[in-house]
């Protein structure tokens, strides 16, 4: 199997298990990132992986994000670089054909809370502390946190996070929406385990096709997604899975999907 920098992988069904491996904080780096890029690449390539799941290894970090150590003598060359890393990494699993889970099982702090808002759903874990501190260090969230958190939580709730500095706890982060539910510490990898078997039930095409179309609301206006929807719909229809799929139901059996 690849060896990803940083990065565990283990496949079990359908479902893809990325380990964030960094001690102690499972920072990102400029190894990382591009390895986190090429791993989601290779997961869409295997038709077998429906679902990712992702946690930081131990019970105190999900990710604490950048190491501030590469900012420190003020080159904006690294600066540069690192941006774009953050951005490619987070922006290509965002567009995961599957369902991407993120299980926050600890600190999710700048760039490790942006990993995680690039995820479809967000399972934290009842000790975690979650934060965007960028601009009290005299930086910005970069890596998509000023787009994805207020799509979440809403302006107000983005700007007392971003411009304020504030640090939510797991349950503020269920009350004004940052994650979809919180679990009891250390069990947050098997709730994600359990909801990504209900995705593997699911075709994964019309998964992939319904995906990009709720993903797509973020940008365009509902009347020229209603088309897409339509058209989508049509489509499915020249995929074999979609006939799997009514076939299996009229015959009350599990469908067999083949991911085309």
């Amino acid at each position: 199997m690849t060896e990803y920098t940083n990065l565990k992988l283990s496949i079990d069904g359908a479902t893809a298990t990325i380990t964030l491996h960094n001690p102690p904080a499972h920072t990102w780096t400029m190894e990382s990132l591009p390895a986190l890029k090429q791993l989601i690449a290779d997961l869409n390539a295997n038709d077998e992986v429906y679902a990712i799941i992702l946690h930081g290894d131990g019970e105190k970090f999900f990710s604490a994000g950048a190491d501030l150590n590469n900012f420190s003598d003020g080159d904006k060359g690294r600066a540069i670089s690192m941006a774009i890393a953050f951005g490619e990494a987070f922006e290509a699993l965002s567009n995961y054909r599957g369902v991407s889970i993120a299980v926050i099982n600890g600190y999710a702090m700048g760039g490790g809370l942006e990993c995680a808002l690039a995820c479809d759903i967000r399972i934290a874990e009842e000790h975690a502390q979650m934060a965007l501190p960028e601009t009290g260090v005299g930086l910005l969230p970069c890596a998509g946190g000023t787009q994805n958190l207020p799509m979440l939580v809403g302006e107000g709730w983005a700007k007392r996070m971003i411009l304020c500095g504030e640090r939510v706890d797991a349950a503020t982060a269920l009350r004004i929406g940052l994650v979809e539910e919180v679990t009891a510490k250390g069990e947050g990898l098997q709730v994600a385990q359990e909801l990504a078997k209900k995705v593997a039930k699911q075709s994964p095409v019309a998964v992939s096709y319904s995906k990009a179309l709720i993903q797509a609301a973020r940008d365009n206006p509902p009347a020229q997604n209603l088309i897409k929807e339509r058209e989508a719909f049509v489509k499915l229809f020249d995929i074999q899975d979609q006939r799997e799929g009514v076939q299996a139901f009229l015959e009350k059996r599990k469908p067999n999907w083949q991911n085309k």
